[in-house]
């Protein structure tokens, strides 16, 4: 598909917008850069995030923060054993004074969604979500409703405390574009915290840097990013490799590759370049493809997790010589 390659000057404004999102998500988060910077390229790829840590790191204030910077609709669901799905997607409501139902949305209708603790959840309520993160869309008795865009869903779940939790099942996982952890933050960083937070919320002071119309303009213009065909296939090997690997008896799916160069062009643009390296794809396989890989018995059993077969993978399949000169006279010539 030929479509235009953004200009200077376009990276320069989105560059500006992500490194104000950025920097106003940062006040909250001392010390933990990385998962900002991974967090604001998923929002840029149109990517949905689980958030996967343990308890009191940060994630629910990360996901809060991010919606405060963005002067768009924020819903938040708290996950429970008791929600139904209705309470997620909305309901019908007879209006007997007008003989006619009224539709009542629930908090998926919202720019950014923050389902606190997922996990929570029934398999029923989870899959409630499945339709609206992958078709941006809802059908509740018998009709269809679009979601607004941009939409994206920022979960959290914590992988300790498993008593009374349902496991996300893998259809489920495989809709979430990154899994990201927030770590503890180092002891300088985590004096800052104490300091910000000893007498007020910082996430309250926050005020929005951006807007929803222009986030969704700046995925589309992140989606023109080019990728050389040698970079596509880097990213079809890297899939394919996870297929045939004995220490893996599930792989990446054909959703996998796409939202890794999805996301890979979001971190190229937000690094300033119009173009997709290596680089990028090797930086995000990790918190794009892990989540969706299931070890063999056989690792299991030799204590080998998926994350160490993972780095394998990137370790040994061929990366193409493609450097910035390369990019640039293949873009010249695709556009």
């Amino acid at each position: 598909m030929i479509h235009a390659i953004p200009q200077q000057a376009e990276l320069e404004k989105l560059a500006v917008v992500t490194d104000s999102i950025r920097a106003a998500v940062e006040t909250v988060m001392s010390g933990r850069p990385d998962a900002v910077h991974q967090t604001v390229a998923c929002l840029l790829a149109e990517g949905h995030i689980l958030l996967e840590d343990v308890p009191g790191v940060g994630k629910t204030t990360l996901a809060k923060a991010l919606g405060r910077t963005i002067d768009c609709t924020v819903g938040r669901i708290q996950f429970t054993p008791d929600l139904l799905p209705s309470d997620l997607t909305g309901v019908n409501i007879f209006r007997a004074a007008q003989h006619e139902f009224e539709f009542r949305p629930g908090p998926v209708f919202a720019n950014i969604v923050i389902g606190d603790e997922i996990n929570r959840a029934s398999p029923k309520t989870q899959s409630a979500l499945l339709e609206c993160m992958q078709e941006a869309q809802t059908t509740i008795d018998g009709k269809t409703y679009h979601l607004p865009r941009p939409f994206l869903v920022i979960a959290t779940q914590n992988p300790v405390e498993m008593e009374g939790t349902y496991p996300l099942p893998e259809a489920q996982r495989d809709r979430f574009m990154a899994r990201l952890a927030i770590g503890y933050p180092s002891e300088s960083a985590e004096i800052e915290m104490l300091d910000r937070q000893e007498v007020a919320d910082p996430v309250a002071a926050l005020t929005t840097v951006t807007d929803a119309a222009t986030v969704t303009a700046l995925i589309s213009l992140t989606r023109r990013l080019y990728a050389a065909p040698a970079v596509k296939q880097y990213i079809v090997d890297l899939v394919g490799a996870t297929r045939v690997d004995p220490g893996l008896r599930l792989g990446a799916s054909p959703r996998a590759a796409i939202q890794l160069l999805r996301a890979a062009k979001a971190w190229a643009a937000m690094d300033g370049r119009d173009h997709v390296l290596p680089d990028d794809v090797q930086t995000l396989a990790e918190p794009v493809l892990a989540h969706r890989l299931l070890p063999s018995t056989e690792a299991r059993l030799s204590g080998r997790d998926v994350m160490t077969t993972l780095k394998a993978i990137v370790a040994s399949t061929p990366v193409p010589a493609a450097t910035h000169a390369t990019a640039h006279s293949e873009r010249r010539a695709f556009g």
